[in-house]
């Protein structure tokens, strides 16, 4: 490829790239939360204009104006650093998986301005502004798969847990993903909209949540069980530290949402809670890939050959 040099120093700063791009994708979370924590999810009354004169926020929107479309800018980071990652893969030699794995992640973020214009054009409906956040955690696993994918080779994935611990890291996986989900159900029942006049999904915020908190009991749970089979079966230190790590986040991130139901959600811990959200899926990430490696691809073997008897003519080529 006759512009790979161009590329070179976008590959020797991948992984940093890709980790910028990772963080990038949770702090969204933050910046999401902010938006919806100050009643400013209409600040941009419009989309993909700010007004219908303007695609900025202008001095008549107010903060809540400069909040929103600041939320609407980090898309434009999000971008550039896919870009960034995208010309790092191409310069990669024979790692087409990074360079599928890095356009799975800049097409995420178009899906993601869209999903956030639909949020506006529906007025705030809670269902797309789960389905908003539900993208985030998308992107946050695709993001992170192609994190890890550039420090591991590419051979076949090989397991380095017995076949039940595999199992019960899936398992765990699931009821992470489940405590995310109904944690924004849970969201589109309370007070906070985005907006004053947004409507909410009509459930009992007290019947919701007491679902979210039984399935962050049994992921607790199961954590805790992966954790100590880990060290059970003296599975790899890194496995049992990942473990161990999800278990501490769990406890903070229960922690932090038992005294926000119990203080009657104060807008700094909802923003505490919902960033950690995306750090729990990180670590629960995390905890899947220390289960596994994929070494570098060996190269076949060269075919055999039977040596001649001595004295025996060598043929003509």
């Amino acid at each position: 490829m006759k512009f790979e040099p161009l590329f070179r120093p976008f590959a020797a700063a991948l992984r940093p790239l890709a980790l910028a791009s990772l963080i990038a994708n949770v702090v969204l979370i933050v910046t999401g939360a902010a938006v919806r924590l100050t009643d400013s999810g209409l600040g941009c009354p419009t989309w993909p204009k700010c007004t219908d004169a303007s695609y900025t926020t202008t001095a008549a929107m107010g903060v809540h104006g400069m909040i929103e479309f600041g939320n609407r800018l980090l898309t434009f980071v999000l971008a550039g650093l896919a870009i960034a990652c995208f010309l790092g893969a191409l310069a990669q030699p024979r790692r087409r998986s990074l360079v599928r794995l890095s356009i799975a992640v800049g097409l995420g973020i178009p899906m993601q301005g869209v999903v956030g214009g639909i949020t506006v054009l529906t007025n705030l409906n809670p269902w797309v502004v789960g389905l908003h956040f539900l993208l985030s955690v998308a992107l946050i696993t695709v993001a992170y798969a192609f994190w890890r994918r550039i420090d591991e080779g590419d051979g076949a994935p090989r397991s380095l847990v017995p076949a039940p611990l595999r199992a019960l890291g899936r398992l765990t996986a699931l009821a992470s993903l489940a405590v995310v989900a109904v944690g924004v159900v849970v969201t589109g029942s309370g007070p906070h909209s985005g907006d004053r006049g947004a409507k909410r999904n009509g459930l009992d915020p007290a019947a919701v949540s007491q679902v979210h908190a039984d399935l962050v009991f049994l992921l607790i749970g199961l954590s805790l069980a992966i954790w100590f089979a880990l060290r059970a079966v003296a599975a790899p230190a890194a496995a049992i530290r990942a473990a161990g790590m999800l278990v501490v986040i769990e406890l903070a991130q229960g922690l932090i949402g038992f005294v926000q139901y119990f203080t009657h959600l104060p807008v700094v811990l909802v923003a505490a809670h919902m960033l950690g959200a995306g750090v729990v899926w990180w670590a629960t990430l995390a905890v899947l890939w220390s289960l596994r490696e994929r070494p570098a691809r060996t190269a076949p073997e060269p075919a055999a050959t039977t040596p001649l008897p001595a004295g025996e003519p060598v043929p003509a080529a």
